[in-house]
């Protein structure tokens, strides 16, 4: 063992040594990509080396170790880019032309908020804002045209949900324990100051985490990474918001060795892109940092955006054609002023601190943090009292013509006119009743989340040999998150009885150990539980990097545990609401790999794969949170299992990129709410719903391209071709107070082979660039995008569907026979959206003066003003055949599918300083 050790010892010392004596030298030169003219005064940096590029653009770097690393380019007023270099002789390494772009400020409107149908439901709370390949799609002809071209009808990079993309800063993962999303809003309006990233595509290698199939990304604070100088600018748009403030100033490395930044915004808007969707946010950030001595550093990073926006309806078709696509049902007018019912409201900051040793070839990176702070959504209740929404079904004219023996033209015709002239809430008439009544039958209160969170990670660097690179990390999260319902305001009512009005006696009671209780503004009420989670993890990968091949191979351990604790004794469930729930626990093993085979240095080709074990979010764990300790059924860690092959083709003046991939998830659960008519047969009921054993398949090509025909003009061109489906029929349960333990289990829902919802799934871009040499340059972008789906609703999939309360199928009125297959499948079929075209064209212009620039940026989308639907999803209030079918045959349904829709162009401009 000792003549072992011995050796071991000796041998990294020879090894040491040897290194020590091996070095090289690293040239190149820089040009401007366009006009191919040199660049004087570009900084490169290499393993703590600075040189300035000479006037011929050329640049030399002696004394540089036998080892991979990563050569930094940057220029004021240009894309910066880092190039992994991989020097295995001791000569000279040429790494030949490096084409720096004119930074064109393509990502100068990426806190625009971008959000899809899950931003909406109320029981979702979700933070899809997130759209894989936004911050680096300066880097990829395919990922901008996604965050720039197709994003605006909810496009997805290969279907995935947001979800499936990790976001890390400084080494820490920020996707929620909740639904696994990152809440973008956390850090909206700070886009100056979360540049500095480290991303990697799909499935590929990351250094500080294991990632996730939709890339990973991490952004990196650290003070003394940020050149020296300020920005200030002001935005201007008609989508999210109207207008945007921001400024940013970074210090540099000061003689001390100490380096600061900071960065505020303001967003506003009274009105979005829909009616009432008000938008109010601020944001600040400060980073400050200290070299201690030339191996330590020690960086503190704070930042927080408070947001505050209005949100927007659903609409059926037949509110649709009364009003317009911009209609939203959520607000209404009080003393003048719009109020809107349904506002989301954001403020989580966050603390870090981040510890770096970095000596030779080793680097350690340790940061702990910890985020407090509140998410609430507000809606409208009432109690024994009519409903509130001014598009309630029973308010509109389909309601009055339901009935063939009972057509009342005269009252269809009434409720037409009042709603075209009306149709928003009536807030003066809520507060009368509750005036009138004394106590509260309308109040506005939020589903409130409180969520406290800390934690840790160190991600360790290591050139095991000049050609292979270690990286391993551990890290930790554990979270505390308070759900309650908040009441907002009585709306002129002295006081709010807790109970529930659909049960009597104990049953009635939202809180056995408070009956009755008395609400006033600020209570919690109905719901009130606590959700402990925690997660350890640990990776470690293994890169090689060699003259024709390179290679990844890297491993996940990851421990999650969760457990609710309820602060309430539910009357319906006394048993099982109130306490602690059992603990449950995951434990997952993950690997991926990959190969890059380098015919030479413009030819390359990659191929992947991964297999991703995970646990399931806090979301789809317990099947009603908010009403007791309930687990979902069969619930177990969810398997994904994906691959890609690329091919890359890079020559001077054309650049391409062309993927194939497959992904398959097993074994996902997923939950919902809603309210079914026609439950085993007639049964009525507001409904958990549960799927367990889900599968899905994505399969598809996406490719990239561009050509730069001359100096002056680039072709684009970016397509994605994809088939997201069902691969096998998951399992349903529905959970509610009447509907539990065997009478919850509705059996398979047949949904294979129909297609994933919330994309679409064929997108095609071609467009072409000018950029004249006097600092000026716009883009013209047609896009096609097809193939989107409507959310399907599992439960019209189930046997419940066609069967009676008796169990045998019903008879079809017309002949008088039981219904077929074919009759239930055609009264299924999955709706299929339009195609859409859109015309998109942005635009920009920089002056220098002296050594401060100032500019704008132009984008108009959708140039045509074409109209079309965003999204939408399948009602699952008529649950059963003999239901559905009455209602798809009126000549305006009343429990049609709902949609959200887009229209008109839009514009986004943004005038800038940099000094």
């Amino acid at each position: 063992m000792r003549i072992m050790v011995i050796a071991t010892v000796m041998w990294l010392c020879y090894a040491f040594n040897a290194n020590a004596q091996n070095l090289a030298t690293v040239k190149g030169t820089v040009v401007q990509f366009t006009s191919q003219q040199p660049l004087q005064g570009v900084l490169i940096s290499l393993n703590g080396i600075d040189v300035i590029t000479e006037a011929n653009g050329s640049f030399a770097i002696n004394n540089v170790p036998l080892k991979p690393t990563v050569l930094k380019v940057y220029l004021k007023g240009f894309q910066a880019q880092n190039i992994p270099v991989s020097i295995t002789k001791s000569k000279v390494y040429d790494v030949g032309f490096i084409f720096l772009e004119e930074n064109r400020i393509f990502n100068e409107n990426t806190d625009v908020v971008s959000l899809n149908f899950e931003d909406f439901e109320d029981e979702a709370n979700s933070n899809s804002e997130y759209i894989p390949g936004l911050f680096q799609s300066a880097k990829d002809t395919y990922l901008k045209a996604a965050a720039y071209n197709f994003s605006q009808v909810w496009f997805k990079v290969r279907g995935y949900d947001a979800s499936l993309g990790s976001i890390l800063i400084n080494g820490i993962e920020m996707n929620k324990m909740y639904d696994g999303r990152p809440q973008w809003s956390n850090w909206g309006g700070l886009n100056d100051v979360f540049k500095n990233e480290d991303f990697s595509g799909g499935i590929s290698a990351n250094s500080t985490s294991f990632g996730n199939i939709s890339g990973t990304t991490n952004f990196n604070t650290q003070a003394s990474l940020y050149p020296k100088g300020g920005k200030v600018s002001f935005a201007s748009t008609n989508k999210s918001y109207k207008g945007r403030i921001m400024a940013s100033y970074a210090s540099g490395l000061t003689k001390n060795n100490w380096a600061y930044v900071v960065s505020v915004s303001n967003r506003f808007g009274n009105e979005g892109y829909a009616k009432a969707t008000s938008y109010k946010s601020w944001s600040g950030f400060v980073a400050v940092e200290k070299l201690l001595n030339k191996y330590h550093n020690i960086n503190v990073t704070a930042f927080t955006s408070f947001n505050q926006r209005g949100k927007s309806s659903p609409n059926t078709n037949e509110v649709f054609s009364l009003k317009d696509y911009q209609y939203n049902a959520y607000w209404g007018k009080q003393n003048g002023k719009i109020r809107n019912s349904r506002m989301k409201e954001i403020f989580e900051p966050v603390l870090m601190l981040t510890h770096t040793y970095h000596k030779n070839d080793f680097q350690l990176t340790t940061s702990a943090g910890y985020q407090f702070g509140y998410v609430g959504n507000s809606r409208l209740g009432y109690f024994n009292a009519p409903n509130p929404d001014p598009s309630y079904w029973n308010y509109l004219p389909s309601s009055y013509l339901r009935y063939d023996d009972d057509l009342n033209y005269e009252s269809a015709y009434l409720a037409e006119q009042y709603f075209i002239e009306n149709g928003q809430i009536n807030w003066e008439q809520l507060y009368q009743t509750n005036i009138d009544n004394g106590n509260s039958l309308y109040y506005l209160y939020e589903d409130r989340v409180n969520d406290k969170q800390l934690f840790t990670s160190s991600v360790l660097t290591k050139h095991l040999q000049p050609n292979l690179l270690l990286n391993a990390g551990i890290s930790f999260r554990k979270l505390t998150s308070e759900n309650y319902a908040k009441m907002l305001d009585l709306l002129g009512g002295e006081v709010f009885l807790d109970v529930d009005p659909y049960y009597e006696g104990t049953a009635a009671q939202n809180n056995v150990n408070s009956p009755n209780n008395s609400i006033f503004k600020g209570d919690s009420f109905q719901y009130h539980y606590k959700i402990n989670a925690l997660e350890y993890a640990t990776f470690a990968q293994l890169q090689g990097f060699y003259n024709k091949v390179d290679f990844f191979a890297s491993a996940q351990f990851k421990n999650n545990n969760f457990q609710r604790n309820g602060l309430y004794k539910n009357g319906r469930f006394p048993n099982n609401s109130f306490g602690k729930s059992e603990k449950l626990q995951f434990t997952n093993v993950s690997f991926k790999s990959g190969i890059t085979y380098k015919f030479s240095a413009r030819h390359l080709a990659t191929i992947q794969a991964t297999y991703i074990s995970k646990a399931p979010v806090v979301k789809n764990i317990f099947s009603n949170a908010r009403a007791n300790n309930l687990v979902s059924p069969n619930l177990s860690n969810e398997k994904i299992l994906s691959a890609d092959v690329s091919y890359v083709l890079r020559l001077p003046k054309l650049k391409t990129k062309f993927t194939a991939f497959y992904t398959n998830f097993s074994n996902a659960v997923e939950t919902s709410f809603f309210f079914a008519e026609g439950l085993r047969g007639n049964q009525v009921d507001f409904v958990n719903q549960t799927l367990t054993n889900i599968s899905k398949k994505h399969v598809g090509a996406e490719a990239g391209i561009e050509y730069q025909a001359t100096s002056t003009i680039k072709l684009l061109g970016a397509g994605s071709f994809g088939n997201y489906t069902y691969a096998d029929n998951p399992h349903l349960y529905l959970h509610s107070d009447t509907l539990i333990d065997e009478a919850s289990d509705f059996g398979t829902a047949y949904l294979k082979n129909y297609h994933i919802s919330g994309t679409p799934q064929r997108a095609f871009s071609l467009g072409f660039e000018y950029q004249d040499p006097d600092f000026w340059w716009f883009q013209v972008n047609a896009n096609h995008l097809s193939h989107n789906y409507i959310s399907i609703s599992p439960l019209l999939r189930t046997d419940n569907f066609y069967l009676d309360s008796d169990g045998v199928p019903f008879i079809d009125e017309e002949t008088g026979e039981q219904v077929s297959q074919q009759q239930v499948n055609e009264l299924l079929r999955q709706e299929k959206f339009n195609s859409i075209f859109l015309m998109n064209v942005v635009g920009g212009k920089s002056w220098k003066i002296n050594d401060n620039y100032v500019g704008f940026f132009a984008g108009i989308n959708n140039v045509l003003g074409e109209t079309f639907k965003t999204g939408g999803f399948e009602q699952s209030r008529k649950s059963n055949y003999k239901e559905l079918k009455e209602d798809k045959h009126l000549e305006k349904p009343i429990f049609g599918s709902k949609y959200w829709y887009s229209g008109n162009a839009s514009y986004y401009v943004n005038i800038y300083v940099r000094f």
